[in-house]
């Protein structure tokens, strides 16, 4: 009995943290799946998008823990695999997820192949229950803010004014581009653009910039109407009267650039990005992932 006893308490304990694992790729996965995702125009292709690489993680850490409920020899071991494969991926120098995902996850697989939740249909139903429910309460809102987005298909220069400031920002092209790059190849880019925001010359021309940190935060927007954004400066921190999105006339809904570079720098080695819901944060200049772009501006007098 008493071997029973420890045997369905470290079963529960197992599946306690199975639970919390999941919902919280749940609840990362459909958030991050409505910031950083649904940028296609086609909607399969973004529901495709949405569990392939932001829900993945929650259903396959769901369909394991069910198969080590019902086979826990098997699904121990497979959790065991996991740990196994995420040391060889981060690689025994990554401190951060040895600590916090390898070693929890080949202790999760010892406490499965020794433990036996009972009963299972109680144990599975909460393995499955609770993180979609933490999926669909986490979702609710981010769903309900990217369909009411504004976009007017209008990808051209823009005039842009409100909020003291009043600038022209770059047309669909090398000027404000899709694909993410360094800080210093957008700044060169903007320096060679052309006055009509179309095309690189081959000399400097000196009509375009990066807009400044205290410019782009000033600038944003929400359903056609300026948040009212200020820069502060001794304190590195944007404050707004709404927050902004990713909408019309700046951001491109369709694009998956989710953050600008800023003129403005930290150091020699790092400047300000801003991401379309108006947060600001440094990074290093060298840094270039596919959703940090950039959009070039310049002042209405050079039309």
């Amino acid at each position: 009995m008493k071997r029973l006893n420890k045997s369905r308490i470290g079963g529960w304990i197992a599946v306690s943290i199975s639970i919390g694992i999941t919902s919280f790729w749940a609840f990362w996965g459909i958030i991050e799946n409505f910031h950083e995702g649904w940028f296609y125009e086609s909607w399969l292709w973004n529901v495709g998008l949405m569990f392939a690489q932001y829900l993945s993680p929650m259903f396959i850490f769901m369909g394991i823990s069910l198969v080590a409920i019902y086979w826990p020899r098997i699904g121990g071991s497979l959790h065991v695999v996991m740990a196994a494969l995420m040391f060889w991926f981060f690689g025994a120098a990554s401190n951060a997820p040895t600590l916090f995902i390898i070693i929890p996850m080949a202790l999760l697989g010892t406490l499965y192949w020794f433990g036996h939740p009972q009963p299972q249909k109680i144990a599975t139903t909460l393995i499955i229950g609770l993180p979609l429910l933490t999926l669909v309460v986490s979702g609710a809102y981010p769903i309900w803010r990217v369909a009411h987005r504004v976009n007017d298909g209008n990808f051209s220069a823009r005039l842009v004014e409100g909020n003291g400031v009043t600038l022209i920002w770059a047309p669909d092209g090398p000027g404000w581009p899709r694909q993410g790059v360094t800080w210093d190849e957008a700044d060169n880019v903007c320096q060679y653009l052309t006055e009509d925001g179309t095309a690189i010359a081959h000399t400097l021309q000196n009509i375009w910039r990066l807009p400044t940190v205290d410019e782009a935060v000033r600038s944003l927007s929400l359903h056609n109407e300026n948040c009212g954004g200020t820069w502060d400066t001794q304190q590195a921190q944007a404050s707004y009267q709404m927050q902004p999105d990713k909408e019309t006339p700046l951001w491109n809904i369709h694009s998956q650039v989710i953050y600008w570079w800023t003129a403005t720098e930290v150091d020699e080695e790092h400047a300000y990005m801003i991401v379309y819901n108006g947060q600001v944060w440094p990074r290093t200049k060298q840094f270039g992932p596919g959703y940090l772009g950039f959009r070039c501006v310049k002042p209405p007098s050079t039309e």
